[in-house]
């Protein structure tokens, strides 16, 4: 073993050598955070420690199922004995020892989200609620947040702070569907992810034998990723390791990116509180990175106030400084970023594996994926489905192509029940087989269903109602351009509306799809080289362009995914698109200090994933809800070390005189920014004291509004499901911004 350590530095040699007693390893970016993890369990076992009685936990079965191959390969197949595994999969096993304790046999289920939304559609079915309020979806997050939080249905609906946020959001039945959901599922035997560790907390809690035991058998526990827990999780390992009190976590606080799955960053924060004799170890050296990209990273982080300090560096070359592109538009954007990576693979002979783009929303890779598609780049979108592949960019073509065509069969089965219109299967079919009966085509029977069918008035008034909607699309198909017909279809169809109300993490990502798709007809339209305007044109070029584009994971092709997906992962070349205010960081993260500072991280990960050259990239307009927008340079580009800092223009033969504006202006911006407010209260309004709000409960949909710092607006959408009512606001000098309207202080404007 002694040689083995050899291979690691002092500071990782001290945390896998050191394995008594409770320690922190705070590991930087690219500081072989794993290999100390795997050498301490190896030097555990080395020191004839029964490997029943080490517990290592991770957050993926991949990490795990690596970790644990390094360590056989280091002490041999002992390593496999190991209680080696996430979270879920660890604690799953003590559920399936011990559960019975809890009333559960041993063979329970455990269901998937499919199947805890299925269970919850019909109890919301059962108890005669509308499930346009009482989504399963945003019903399960819910009651996942607050398994999380280790609330119980009873704790729920004895909270009076619940019940008014439920009640706000005109779903005051929540609480009474988490009591049935847990009833049903303890019924059947079955436990939801959630569960696995919730009934874990209940098992400890209310059965000191179980916990005894446990604490007892795991004499070391190990925690990989600790930024990322939640309090559910966190209590778990604080119970167990109470006896022994050898407990080893690692992590990055500056890595901690997953508050929106309920990961809480004050466990690594306040992890001292709890133990007085930390031993706490700093991994500074940075193996991946240049020295350019670890200084930049750090003048970035620099600005979080929660942090544990620390101080990255690296002994590899200075390398490149971090480029930046400046482009005119989101679409010019896409096709510097595509050109830059052609030139970079011919100059220097890379396979284009060697590339990442890095984005802060699924959204954003369409334009990207457009203009790869036309430098003729191979890519591959991981995370994610390719942006027309997309089920609620598939939902809305489908509309798009019954206003071009209404024959087409399989457009009709897509929308004619999406939004639902109460049509089900049964009647669906009975519309297919009249028309092969007939020998006619599907839409002859959706118009005209008298002719052949019998089926109930209703029925036939909601067919009747459909064909008459597609019916008006087909004529303004005809008569108005791609983008007009687009955002017609988009509104009168109901989609846009049903994805704006489902207030879930993914019904905003639907959202902010189908504001794309619509941002592309625009573009389509506004392109000066695209002599026929109209929304068949439109559909043509994207079905030219949707075909066998993306590659397969074994070919060469250039890696695109959002920052959250990138986590963990380092590229050769990347790129970090999209640095615009209220992109990155995103609108929905100026609430607070403590989201401004997530957002930070998540460009710090996005700076780290980066080995050899970074590029960053912003657009001084972009196309946001079917409008070209000005834009403003992230705060984050002023933040880094300007002499860090070059301009790169795609296209230039290398060492060619480059112009320095942009950064030149970083630098003038940034002292005047440092005069001015906390970056926190410049995201607050401007007070005036004759500035008089009105009662947000007054204002509706097309008012025409005022705001004290964004000046006057129309009410484009408001969602009445949200606590406090959220609006989209179309404001005439900064575009839309959305707001919650109990707090945004608007008066009605009288023109």
């Amino acid at each position: 073993m002694a040689d083995f350590l050899n291979d690691l530095n002092d500071k990782q040699r001290e945390g896998a050598t050191q394995t008594e007693g409770p320690t922190l390893i705070i590991a930087g970016a690219g500081s072989g955070k794993t290999r100390v993890l795997t050498y301490r369990v190896a030097q555990l076992m080395q020191q004839d420690v029964d490997t029943f009685r080490i517990m290592c936990l991770t957050f993926t079965n991949k990490a795990a199922r690596e970790m644990r191959e390094r360590i056989e390969k280091l002490v041999g197949t002992n390593a496999r004995d190991l209680w080696m595994g996430t979270f879920h999969s660890i604690f799953a096993r003590i559920l399936r020892f011990d559960g019975n304790r809890l009333g559960y046999e041993s063979n329970f289920t455990i269901y998937d989200v499919e199947d805890s939304k299925s269970l919850l559609k019909s109890i919301i079915k059962e108890l005669n609620l509308d499930d346009k309020l009482y989504k399963p979806g945003a019903i399960f997050s819910r009651i996942s947040s607050a398994k999380n939080s280790l609330i119980s249905p009873q704790a729920y609906q004895e909270d009076p702070v619940f019940y008014e946020h439920d009640l706000a959001a005109r779903r005051p039945e929540t609480g009474k569907i988490y009591q049935i959901y847990a009833n049903r599922c303890f019924r059947a035997n079955a436990m939801d992810f959630d569960d696995l560790l919730y009934q874990t907390n209940v098992l400890f809690r209310d059965h000191p034998d179980i916990l005894h035991k446990y604490q007892h058998r795991f004499r070391y526990l190990l925690i990989d990723e600790f930024q990322d827990t939640n309090i559910s999780q966190y209590l778990i390992v604080k119970r167990l390791s109470a006896v022994h009190q050898n407990i080893c976590v690692v992590g990055d606080d500056a890595q901690s990116i997953y508050a929106f799955r309920g990961a809480d960053i004050r466990n690594i924060l306040n992890f001292e509180r709890d133990y007085p004799d930390l031993k706490t170890i700093k991994l500074e050296q940075n193996y991946r990175s240049t020295q350019n990209i670890v200084k930049a990273a750090n003048s970035l982080i620099v600005h979080n106030r929660n942090q544990l300090h620390k101080e990255v560096w690296t002994s590899n070359a200075e390398g490149e400084k971090i480029a930046i592109i400046k482009a005119g538009t989101d679409s010019e954007e896409a096709r510097l970023v595509a050109t830059s990576i052609f030139e970079q693979r011919n100059l220097h002979g890379l396979p284009f594996n060697d590339f990442a783009v890095l984005y802060r929303t699924n959204a954003q890779s369409r334009a990207l994926e457009e203009a790869m598609r036309r430098a003729n780049i191979r890519y591959r979108i991981i995370g994610g489905l390719s942006f027309y592949q997309r089920k609620e960019i598939k939902d809305i073509i489908a509309y798009l192509r019954m206003a071009v065509n209404p024959q087409d069969e399989e457009a009709i089965k897509r929308s004619i029940n999406n939004p639902k219109r109460g049509l089900g299967n049964t009647t669906m079919n009975k519309v297919l087989i009249a028309s092969r009966a007939h020998d006619v085509a599907v839409w002859e029977v959706v118009r005209a269903p008298d002719k052949f069918l019998k089926l109930p008035t209703r029925t036939v008034n909601v067919l009747e109602s459909y064909a008459t909607m597609i019916e008006a699309f087909g004529i303004a198909a005809k008569e108005k351009d791609a983008y007009t017909v687009a955002s017609l279809i988009a509104k009168e169809s109901g989609l846009v509306k049903m994805f704006f109300d489902d207030d879930t993490l993914e019904g905003k990502n639907r959202y902010e799809n189908v504001q794309e798709l619509l941002n592309a007809t625009r573009e389509f339209v506004d392109n000066p080289d695209n002599e026929n305007k109209k929304l068949s044109d439109f559909l043509q070029e994207v079905s030219l362009i949707t075909s066998g584009d993306e590659a397969s994971e074994d070919e060469d092709a250039v890696t695109m995914m959002t920052i959250h997906a990138a986590k963990g992962l380092e590229f050769p070349h990347v790129y970090a698109v999209g640095m615009e205010e209220e992109l990155f960081p995103s609108s929905r993260m100026l609430e607070s200090r403590e989201d401004l500072e997530e957002e930070r991280r998540l460009f710090y990960v996005a700076i780290t994933r980066a080995k050899q050259r970074l590029t960053l990239s912003y657009a001084l307009q972009r196309y946001m809800y079917g409008n070209l927008r000005p834009c403003e340079p992230s705060r984050f580009l002023y933040e880094l070390e300007p002499t860090l800092l070059n301009t790169y223009q795609p296209g230039r033969a290398s060492g060619a005189a480059v112009s320095r504006d942009p950064i030149t202006n970083f630098i003038r911006h940034q002292q005047e920014r440092k005069n001015k407010q906390n970056v926190t209260d410049a995201t607050k309004p401007i007070q005036n004291k004759h500035f008089q709000p009105d009662d947000y409960k007054e204002i509706e949909e097309d008012m025409r509004v005022e705001h004290p710092k964004f000046g006057i607006g129309t009410v484009k959408m408001i969602d009445r499901n949200h606590t406090g009512r959220r609006a989209l606001i179309d404001f005439d000098k900064v575009g839309d911004k959305t707001l919650i309207l109990s707090f945004a202080k608007l008066r009605i404007h009288y023109e």
